[in-house]
């Protein structure tokens, strides 16, 4: 990982919520060195890269660990900028931050989950981690598995 990439992260969410983060969204996302198709569809590489993403294409693990980087720190900054709340709380904005990632900071903005937030309802809006566990319209255990850790860190119960 770039040095400076690091700091940046570090900048937009504090050394802590960086280092849960680079912990935790690899290991949901799953790391694959090439282009891929995720099980919607969506052209993918690296641990959930998909902005320009090429299918098939290989990817180094330094680029890999460079887009990482550039992608946490775009939606840990679309989190901040909706619920500017969560800044210096470091298990809700890296649980926040993560689940973004995984929905898109749209998504993660227009959810009653950043409104609850938003009001201060913190035990409110971990418990929306809960509700979002279908893409395509059906239920993915991956993504139950990955909402119950993400509820987990938002409640400060994981580290």
């Amino acid at each position: 990982m770039k040095p400076a990439a690091k700091r940046t992260l570090q900048a937009s969410v504090g050394a802590s919520a960086a280092a849960l983060l680079l912990s935790y969204v690899p290991k949901f996302e799953g790391v694959v060195l090439r282009g891929y198709k995720d099980p919607i569809g969506i052209v993918t590489a690296c641990a959930g890269h998909t902005k320009t993403a090429v299918l098939g294409r290989p990817y180094s693990p330094e680029e890999c660990s460079a887009l990482l980087d550039i992608d946490l720190v775009e939606h840990a900054d679309g989190v901040l900028a909706c619920t500017p709340g969560l800044k210096g709380q470091t298990y809700r904005l890296a649980a926040a931050t993560s689940f973004a990632f995984n929905v898109g900071v749209a998504a993660y903005c227009k959810s009653s989950m950043a409104r609850k937030f938003n009001v201060g309802d913190y035990a409110g809006a971990c418990a929306e981690f809960s509700r979002w566990v279908y893409a395509g319209g059906r239920q993915l255990p991956g993504l139950v598995k990955r909402r119950e850790t993400e509820r987990a860190m938002c409640e400060g119960r994981i580290s």
